[in-house]
């Protein structure tokens, strides 16, 4: 019968055969922030969260971001620069019966070796709210400390007060020039990455490998390592990696896209600027582009949604009611069947009227709303709930607008260094 210290020799072998084996994205996965590409506005220098980090004083997070932006590398960083152990399970695969072990474990961490314990609860949108109920008390007494990691909006899937005990991040898709560090990297490191080999890309099929991941690391890093495993050697060892193997190693034909990135932005401007002059066959032909160059069709719903009040707005009411559904239809549906529901709004935005009059009172009324944000409310316009209030004049001279004619009930609501401001201006 092996000893317990054969068993870890076995353990450690067989761990360092799986990391041999591993794919390349996982290989590749930084383990210092030096490493860590993208994201700047999160973790660069002097910013609060590489701070708490480097101070070893870090908090309950949310990490909000696409796929393949960095949420699960970051954490697994936080926790090596902080000392502290890392548990990491899925909110998909993982119930109260995993997170009552892990939280008395974690209690045990703490009495007995001092050591917090950072848990890493992988799309924490997918529990539900007796769920996420069930570790607030835990992460409030600071048993454990929290990262979670959703692509969905927090505001709607994480429960509010596990909210209010975490500082939610906002992390962007990874833009050209990381997604080329990390290409580049990946193609020199002999111990984690492709260096061993000898690999040419040809240029054409390098901005297709970037355009293609739709700003997602494991994306890139996954067909990179496809076409790699793809392309035969030559007699001289080489393996030149062919465009059509990277496009077929994305499963999908990417359109070409400039390096910096600027194309990207260029159809969406195109694809708005479409539906804003009237014209549904350039603004289909655009959605084409986007759709085919693997933009996220939620993205997509989501500008439309944004479109139907700004550039519509009130000359067809209905049209956000559309934009909308077209994005719960997105959500619902998923790709590639959601494309039928993104041409039907698309169209629909591009024929109704168009009038962006209620757009530009709210960014009339922007500056002086910064510049007045301490201005009292008029004395009329307050509620009067207790007799002191009443006392202080409080409601005194409101009058009831359903009590009055037009005429008769007009009154001031702005505050009085703004009496006479005009910011909405009718379309005539």
């Amino acid at each position: 019968m092996p000893t317990h210290k054969t068993q870890d020799l076995f353990d450690q072998r067989l761990e360092k055969e799986f990391g041999r084996h591993a794919p390349l994205a996982d290989r590749m996965r930084p383990e210092k922030l030096e490493d860590f590409f993208g994201q700047t506005e999160i973790i660069g220098q002097g910013k609060l969260l590489r701070q708490a980090i480097e101070n070893d004083e870090i908090f309950s997070i949310i990490f909000w971001g696409p796929p393949g932006s960095g949420k699960t590398t970051l954490a697994r960083i936080i926790a090596k620069l902080t000392k502290s152990h890392f548990e990491q399970i899925s909110a998909v695969t993982s119930g109260l019966a995993d997170l009552r072990a892990l939280v008395k474990q974690a209690l045990e961490r703490r009495k007995f070796q001092n050591l917090r314990t950072i848990l890493f609860v992988d799309e924490i949108h997918r529990w539900n709210k007796a769920q996420q109920d069930s570790f607030l008390p835990y992460v409030e007494n600071g048993t454990i400390t929290l990262i979670g990691a959703t692509t969905e909006n927090p505001s709607f899937e994480v429960i509010s007060p596990l909210l209010s005990r975490a500082r939610v991040f906002v992390l962007e898709r990874l833009g050209v020039p990381e997604l080329s560090r990390i290409v580049k990297r990946a193609l020199l490191d002999k111990e984690r990455g492709l260096g061993k080999e000898k690999i040419k890309l040809e240029a054409k099929g390098i901005d297709v490998l970037l355009a293609g991941s739709n700003g997602d690391a494991r994306t890139l890093l996954n067909a990179l390592e496809i076409a790699v495993k793809a392309t035969a050697k030559d007699a001289k060892g080489v393996k030149h990696i062919k465009t059509q193997t990277v496009e077929e190693a994305l499963q999908h034909k990417a359109l070409m896209f400039d390096k910096k990135g600027e194309e990207h932005y260029n159809v969406i401007s195109a694809f708005i600027k479409s539906m804003r002059g009237s014209d549904p066959d350039a603004s289909l032909y655009w959605l084409n582009r986007l759709v085919e160059a693997g933009e996220d069709p939620e993205f997509i719903a989501r500008r439309m949604v944004v479109f139907a009040s700004e550039d519509v707005g009130l000359a067809d009411p209905n049209a956000l009611a559309v934009a909308v559904n077209v994005f719960q239809a997105v959500k619902l549906i998923g790709y590639p069947e959601c494309q039928i529901n993104l041409a039907h709004g698309v169209v629909y935005l591009a024929l109704t009227p168009k009038n962006n009059t209620a757009y530009m009172g709210l960014m009339n009324a922007k500056q002086d709303v910064k510049d007045t944000l301490n201005e009292p409310v008029s004395l009329h316009l307050r509620n009067a709930v207790t007799d002191l209030m009443k006392d202080l004049g409080y409601h005194k001279g409101y009058k009831y607008s359903h009590d009055y004619d037009k005429e008769e009930g007009k009154q001031e609501y702005l505050p009085k260094k703004l009496v006479g401001r005009k910011y909405f201006f009718p379309k005539k």
